[in-house]
C-alpha cells in the first residue's frame, strides 16, 4: 500500500499475505496474536493457532520487515508464554520499550487469583521518536462481552495507542485482525488500516463493521471512538 491507497481487509493467512508487502511499508502495527494457551471461552469458541508456536517467528519476522524504520509495534501476548514471545521479538529485531496493563472492573478468570487485566508490550524497530504526550502504561478496559470474537478487544482501548504511536494518515497493520477492532480504532483516529484474518467468519465481521461506519469516518474524518463501538 502507498500513501494514497484506501484501507483494506484481507482474507488469508498472514504468513502468506505479509510476504506480499514491500519492505518498510507500514507505519504502525497493533495486533492481538494467539496467546499459545489453547483458549476456549464458555461457549467453546477457540482461536486458530493457539495450540502451536509455528507461526511466531515467521510472523514477527515479516512484521519487522514491513514496518518502517524507527517505528512502533504494539502486541498483546499471553503472559504464561511470555518467554516465547520475548524470544520471538528479540530474535527478529524488536526491542521492548514499554509494558502496558489494561485494568478490568470484572474478573475474566478466577483460579489461583482473579484475572482482572490484559497485558501488552510496546516494541520498537530502531529508535522511534517518542510521542509528545505518551499514554499511561496503565489504562482502563471496557468489556466487549466478546460478542463478535472470543478475544475481542475494545476500540476505546486501542484508539489512544494508535493516536500516540502512528502519525495522522499513517497505515496501521493488524495481521491477526479478528473482528476488526484495530481497523475501527484506526479509522476513527484518522489513520488507514490493513487487516489480515484467516477465519472467513471473523473476516466478514471485520468487513461488516467497517462498512457500517459512517462515510465521513472511512474517508478519514474524525469522530469519537465511542460512536464506532459495535
Amino acid at each position: 500500500m502507498n500513501n494514497t491507497e484506501p484501507s483494506r481487509v484481507i482474507l488469508g493467512d498472514c504468513l502468506q499475505e505479509l510476504r506480499k508487502l514491500p519492505d518498510a511499508s507500514v507505519d504502525f502495527i497493533l495486533t492481538d496474536p494467539p496467546y499459545l494457551v489453547r483458549y476456549r471461552d464458555s461457549s467453546g469458541r477457540s482461536v486458530a493457532n493457539d495450540d502451536n508456536t509455528r507461526w511466531m517467528f515467521p510472523a514477527f519476522y515479516e512484521m519487522f520487515r514491513v514496518l518502517k524504520p524507527d517505528s512502533y509495534c504494539f502486541s498483546f501476548y499471553g503472559w504464561l508464554q511470555a518467554d516465547r514471545f520475548m524470544e520471538a521479538w528479540w530474535e527478529n529485531g524488536f526491542q521492548p520499550v514499554g509494558h502496558f496493563s489494561f485494568v478490568k472492573n470484572y474478573s475474566s478468570k478466577v483460579k489461583h487469583c482473579q484475572g482482572r487485566h490484559e497485558t501488552a508490550y510496546l516494541l520498537a524497530k530502531g529508535n522511534p521518536l517518542p510521542p509528545i504526550n505518551p499514554p499511561s502504561d496503565v489504562m482502563p478496559w471496557k468489556s466487549t462481552g466478546n460478542k463478535l470474537h472470543p478475544t475481542q478487544k475494545p476500540v476505546l482501548s486501542l484508539a489512544p495507542l494508535i493516536e500516540a504511536y502512528c502519525k495522522p494518515g499513517g497505515l496501521v497493520l493488524d495481521p491477526f485482525a479478528g473482528s476488526g477492532s484495530t481497523g475501527i480504532a484506526a479509522l476513527v483516529s484518522r489513520r488507514r488500516c490493513l487487516l489480515m484474518e484467516k477465519d472467513a467468519t471473523h473476516y466478514q465481521t471485520a468487513c461488516t463493521r467497517i462498512d457500517q461506519l459512517p462515510y465521513h469516518i472511512t474517508a478519514a474524518g474524525k469522530t469519537n471512538a465511542a460512536q464506532a463501538v459495535r
